[in-house]
């Protein structure tokens, strides 16, 4: 098989023709002519229009051939446009946007970039590092202008930190899917009210249900951009509250106690914060002998097990009857930590009980969010957030990829 029709076989050729394919130093280059046969296509609206001038070459990467680079070569004319009334550049159906690369070679990259860091992508297309971007930053666009949105009622708000220092972004998920709907650069006001913008009133309109945490810049937002869609706080974030909470208590009274009681405490953290049916045969005897010694953190480890019956709730008004007695419970306690927690309860006590109205949980996001860190750490971090959000939609958007007319991976 010629080279000529390998091109042809992975190109959209149509109005073009090869006119030469020659070995230049390390790599092909294919010299493509307009074929006269067919009129220009206008590269805005694809409509024919009438040749105005010529421009200067273009060079566009292709998929390399038996890992030889391949160059096209193709000096583009302008177009007189019938239905713009304007000039433009005509359409060029290999090329990738205003990218200097062929489609199918960014469709190749960018699906190699699903799964590789985009350094290690670079080395095997002998490419540079923002080759691979310009390919994913294609394919993402591509994907975000074609996918549906519509049918979105149940949404995920979760935060994930980007780097050392409190470094945020804000994701949002679908819950009936699992995918990422929306990334942005920190977790302020501003920051989800940008995702609504992005979201649409239309769309905004149609949610049903919103599960986040009960960081207060979400929940103001939520309350004013769509006050008509159930908030639900996360439960597992209810629980790590919790967690934290007993484990402050742990702290203190290592603190407090003599230095025989330090030496008793000690190693005993997950202890009290691991299931019961979790603990090891030597934690389940070292809990035993703790649960003699009347000390602070067993009572708050109590409390901790006993909270857990709170989402068995079979109805609203029964588990509200349960935080009522369970909030008197740790407020008797007199364990500041735990009193803190309940006192958080009881501030958000409505939003907390709308769970037994609408049992939506962040438990897949918080999986979503962990692939999250995953992809920052395969490519050892990202210097900035754009990048790593580009990523982010790419890996977990289950966007549609641009076609190609031959699979090269």
């Amino acid at each position: 098989m010629l080279v000529q029709q390998l091109i042809r076989e992975t190109l959209e050729m149509q109005g073009f023709r090869i006119k030469s394919v020659k070995k230049t130093g390390s790599e092909l280059v294919v010299t493509i002519v307009p074929d006269l046969r067919y009129h220009p296509l206008c590269g805005v609206c694809g409509s024919p229009g009438d040749y105005r001038d010529t421009l200067s070459e273009r060079r566009f990467r292709h998929v390399p051939l038996w890992a030889i680079p391949v160059t096209l070569v193709y000096a583009p004319c302008r177009v007189t446009c019938p239905e713009c009334k304007s000039v433009h550049v005509e359409s060029m159906p290999w090329a990738a946007g205003k990218k200097r690369l062929t489609k199918a070679f960014a469709v190749a990259i960018a699906t190699w970039a699903k799964s590789l860091p985009w350094l290690q992508v670079a080395r095997q297309f002998q490419c540079s590092w923002g080759t691979v971007a310009a390919a994913v930053t294609y394919a993402v666009a591509f994907g975000l202008g074609r996918k549906d949105l519509s049918c979105i009622t149940h949404i995920g708000i979760d935060e994930i930190s980007r780097q050392k220092g409190h470094v945020y972004l804000t994701n949002v998920y679908d819950l009936r899917t699992g995918t990422l709907i929306w990334s942005g650069e920190g977790r302020t006001r501003d920051t989800l009210s940008a995702f609504f913008d992005f979201f649409g009133p239309e769309r905004t309109a149609r949610l049903v249900g919103i599960c986040c945490d009960m960081w207060p810049s979400y929940i103001e937002t939520i309350k004013v951009r769509a006050p008509q869609a159930t908030l639900v706080f996360d439960k597992f974030h209810i629980i790590r509250q919790l967690t934290e909470a007993v484990d402050k208590v742990r702290r203190q009274e290592v603190a407090e106690k003599e230095q025989e009681h330090k030496g008793v405490l000690a190693g005993t953290r997950y202890i009290w914060l691991k299931n019961p049916w979790n603990l090891t045969d030597r934690q389940k005897a070292s809990l035993s002998f703790l649960e003699t010694l009347n000390l602070k953190i067993h009572r708050a480890y109590l409390l901790k097990e006993s909270f857990r019956d709170f989402w068995q709730s079979t109805t609203r008004d029964a588990a509200a009857k349960f935080m009522e007695h369970w909030f008197g419970l740790a407020m008797e306690s007199k364990i500041k930590p735990i009193q803190d927690f309940a006192l958080l309860l009881k501030r958000h006590e409505k939003n907390i009980l709308s769970y037994f109205d609408m049992p939506i949980s962040n438990g897949a996001v918080e999986g979503l969010n962990n692939k999250a860190k995953v992809i920052s750490h395969r490519a050892y971090g990202f210097r900035s957030a754009k990048n790593y959000i580009l990523n982010l939609y790419h890996c977990m958007g289950d966007l549609p990829m641009p076609t190609s007319m031959h699979r090269f991976v």
